[in-house]
């Protein structure tokens, strides 16, 4: 047995889970709704205010859908109550960052500013050399959080560039000129 996808999930009291026959979760909760089609085959029910999958048999297929399917559904339950947040930091001379609206503009070294529209469902919010985005669904804010850092990766000489706050840039020693 997985021994995520054995875990029943808890589902607090203003947080409403709905599953249809085909798999169909919706969960609905102070942040908002989310919605998202799930494996067929796998076994999902509500009892007690706690939600329980299962699998069918132990092909291998179903071993490997089991923990993930749990672990989809504990992330929307999670995003529909606290949401989701990613930090990015900008590191070098020059980098920056701008909110207006819901438009990025980031100051990156390059001839032109790149502007990020947000997309439907996240916020950023910018402080000093931080960007902090925001939003419900897990899979869209880590995802808009790798584009932004996409625009500009840290490198490994000086360390200038975007990256997460926990994240570890291992550096690199610089050439050294004859003499």
């Amino acid at each position: 047995m997985s021994r995520i996808g054995k875990k029943p999930i808890d589902i607090p009291a203003n947080v409403e889970v709905n599953i249809d026959a085909s798999n169909f979760i919706r969960v609905k909760g102070p942040k908002g709704i989310l919605e998202r089609k799930l494996a067929d085959g796998l076994k999902i029910e509500i009892a007690n205010n706690k939600i329980t999958v299962s699998r069918p048999n132990d092909l291998k297929k179903f071993r490997a859908l089991h923990g993930l399917t749990r672990t989809l559904i504990n992330n929307m339950v999670i995003g529909v109550t606290d949401g989701y947040s990613k930090i990015l930091e900008i590191n070098g001379v020059g980098y920056r960052a701008a909110k207006s609206g819901n438009k990025l503009t980031l100051t990156l070294g390059y001839s032109h500013p790149v502007i990020m529209i947000d997309p439907d469902g996240l916020s950023t919010t910018v402080e000093q050399n931080k960007i902090t985005v925001t939003g419900m669904d897990k899979e869209k804010v880590g995802q808009y959080a790798a584009d932004i850092r996409s625009k500009r990766p840290p490198e490994p000489y000086k360390g200038k560039g975007i990256k997460y706050s926990d994240e570890y840039i291992r550096r690199k020693v610089g050439k050294t000129g004859k003499k």
